[in-house]
């Protein structure tokens, strides 16, 4: 079979994987901004075929069927509203992106793992409250041994975030690539500087 027939998808295996569509909730919001919510081009089209969400923006590819042409959705906004979630579940994700990707005794980025503040050995429980994200040599240096007795302090004290509030810090870690027909849709409901 002659090369000219395949679409380039076929020729570049990785641009399979390009593309990807924006998805909004019904009032034109992201369903999340960490992860960002993001179809592979697939599924958005077949969640237009199937007439679940609008095109709102497009990328200037086509896909091509034996019948039909179609451009690429950017973003594509639900038709019906889903309502966000307004307990947070307590996961290591979550707990990172609470603290901001940040060890919570020096500050640093990178290898995080997480500390109980009030140690399990002494009685501290898993919870938002007693759980922070640590780095390894802060980890270690605390131990099992209280704040005080480790010669430490917390960067800000534990809590349960919000739903709002945690969706609110994911918009402070965007992807490595925002196609440009996402950008009015990821911070639109942002304040304005005045």
């Amino acid at each position: 079979m002659d090369g000219d027939f395949r679409t380039h998808f076929v020729r570049e295996p990785n641009a399979a994987k390009a593309h990807p569509a924006l998805v909004l909730n019904a009032d034109y919001r992201p369903l999340s901004y960490y992860p960002l919510s993001l179809w592979p081009w697939q599924e958005a089209i077949k969640a237009v075929f199937l007439d679940r969400v609008d095109i709102v923006a497009e990328y200037d590819d086509f896909v091509h069927s034996p019948s039909c042409k179609i451009r690429i959705p950017s973003v594509v906004v639900l038709k019906d509203y889903v309502k966000p979630q307004k307990r947070v579940a307590f996961t290591r994700f979550n707990l990172f992106l609470r603290d901001e990707f940040r060890c919570q005794y020096c500050g640093s980025k990178g290898d995080l793992t997480f500390d109980h503040v009030i140690p399990r050995a002494r009685g501290g429980i898993t919870s938002w409250e007693n759980i922070v994200a640590a780095c390894v040599p802060c980890n270690l240096r605390k131990g099992s041994k209280s704040l005080r007795q480790a010669g430490m302090n917390l960067r800000k004290p534990p809590r349960a975030p919000g739903a709002e509030e945690l969706k609110n810090m994911g918009r402070k870690f965007p992807p490595h690539h925002l196609h440009e027909s996402w950008i009015d849709f990821l911070y639109w409901d942002a304040e304005l500087d005045m």
